[in-house]
C-alpha cells in the first residue's frame, strides 16, 4: 500500500486550489467587453480555453507534484510475527460411571456432568489457541486421550468423541489420573505447566495416592486446580428398567473435596466447587484468567520511496509550462 512520512504536508493541496481562486478572482478584467464572440469571428481565431489557462493547469499540476512529493509517497509492505510463550495444560477428564449423573440444567432441560464438563471445556479450550493443551481421561484406569498439542482441532474432535462407557470400570483413581498427567508434561519443556482435575468422587482404584501425585506435582512446579463437579446433597441418576423406560435414582454426592482441596493447596492451584451450570462456566473463565499467556507481537515494515518519480514529474511540468510560456504561448505586454 501506498503511505507518507509526512502526511500532513497533504493540507498544502487544498491551500493551493484556495490560492488559484483567490488569484481568478483578482484577475484583471478585460479592456473591452463583447457582448456576443460572433462580432470578433474572422478577426482572431476563437478557442474555448486560452492558452493561459493551459499554462496556469501545467503549473498547478507541477506544483500539486511538488507537495505530494514533500510528503515523502512511499511503497510500504508490512509484516507482523507473533511469537507466542503459551501454558501447558493437561486436563485430567473424570469418567467413571458417575459422571452419569443429570444434577446440572442447561435452557431448561438436563444434563449429565459428562456433557456439562465437556460443555465448559471445549469453550475454554477455544479461548487460548496459543497453548498446548493434553487430555487425559480415567475411571478405575487411567488413559492418555491426547497428548499436550497446539492442533486443538484434533482435540476439540477427540473430546467430542469421548462417551460414558468408553473406559472400563466404574471406579475413581484420582491419583492415577494426576500422574498421567505429570508423565505427559515431564515430557513438555515449558515455563508454566497446569493441569486441571475435573471430579466428581473419591479415590477408591488405581496404585498412586492422590497426595502423592500432588507432592510430586510440587516437585516439578506443576499447579493443579482441581474441580469437584456435582450438586450438593442429592444427585438424580439415569437407570433404566427391564422394558427400557428410564426413571431417576437419587444418590449421593460423594466429593472427596478435602483431598481435592489439598492438592490445590500443595502445588499452588485452586479448588473449586462445580455446583451448577454459570458456576461451572465462571470458574474456566477465572482459570482462563489466572492462566495468562505472554504473546509477543512484533511488525517490520519495508519501504520503497517514490519521492524521485513526483519530484519528476513536477519538474517536467513547469519545464513544459515555462517553455510554451516563453515560445508558442508567449504572451506580449
Amino acid at each position: 500500500m501506498i503511505t507518507f512520512a509526512h502526511p500532513w504536508v497533504l493540507l498544502l493541496l487544498p491551500c493551493l486550489a484556495w490560492l488559484a481562486w483567490v488569484r481568478r478572482r483578482r484577475a484583471v478584467p478585460a479592456a473591452f467587453l463583447y457582448s456576443s464572440a460572433r462580432l470578433m469571428r474572422g478577426l482572431v481565431p476563437l478557442r474555448r480555453r486560452g492558452p493561459s489557462w493551459w499554462l496556469q493547469m501545467l503549473r498547478g499540476l507541477g506544483l500539486a507534484c511538488g507537495i505530494v512529493a514533500l510528503a515523502q509517497p512511499r511503497w510500504s509492505h508490512s509484516e507482523t510475527r507473533i511469537t507466542a510463550s503459551g501454558v501447558d495444560i493437561v486436563v485430567v477428564f473424570d469418567m467413571s460411571g458417575s459422571m452419569a449423573a443429570e444434577d446440572f440444567i442447561v435452557e431448561g432441560r438436563r444434563i449429565n456432568r459428562m456433557e456439562m464438563s465437556r460443555r465448559v471445556l471445549r469453550g475454554f479450550i477455544e479461548r487460548r489457541p496459543n497453548d498446548r493443551i493434553g487430555l487425559v481421561v480415567f475411571a478405575t484406569d487411567a488413559y492418555v486421550a491426547v497428548p499436550p498439542t497446539l492442533d486443538h482441532d484434533y482435540l476439540l474432535r477427540t473430546l467430542e468423541r469421548l462417551e460414558l462407557g468408553d473406559i472400563p470400570g466404574d471406579q475413581t483413581a484420582i491419583g492415577m489420573g494426576l500422574a498421567s498427567a505429570l508423565n505427559r508434561l515431564r515430557e513438555v519443556p515449558g515455563k508454566s505447566r497446569v493441569v486441571i482435575l475435573m471430579t466428581d468422587g473419591q479415590n477408591n482404584a488405581g496404585k498412586i495416592d492422590p497426595l502423592t501425585a500432588a507432592e510430586a506435582a510440587q516437585a516439578m512446579g506443576v499447579r493443579v486446580y482441581t474441580i469437584g463437579v456435582g450438586t450438593r446433597g442429592r444427585a438424580p441418576t439415569p437407570v433404566q428398567d427391564v422394558f427400557g423406560r428410564k426413571f431417576y435414582r437419587w444418590v449421593d454426592v460423594d466429593i472427596d473435596e478435602e483431598t481435592l482441596r489439598s492438592i490445590a493447596d500443595r502445588t499452588g492451584g485452586r479448588y473449586y466447587r462445580a455446583d451448577d451450570a454459570g458456576r461451572f462456566e465462571e470458574i474456566y473463565r477465572e482459570i482462563d484468567r489466572l492462566e495468562k499467556t505472554e504473546v509477543e507481537v512484533k511488525s517490520y515494515a519495508r519501504h520503497r520511496e517514490l519521492f524521485g518519480w513526483w519530484v519528476a514529474m513536477a519538474l517536467v511540468l513547469l519545464v513544459i509550462e515555462v517553455v510554451l510560456a516563453e515560445t508558442v504561448w508567449r504572451r506580449l505586454p
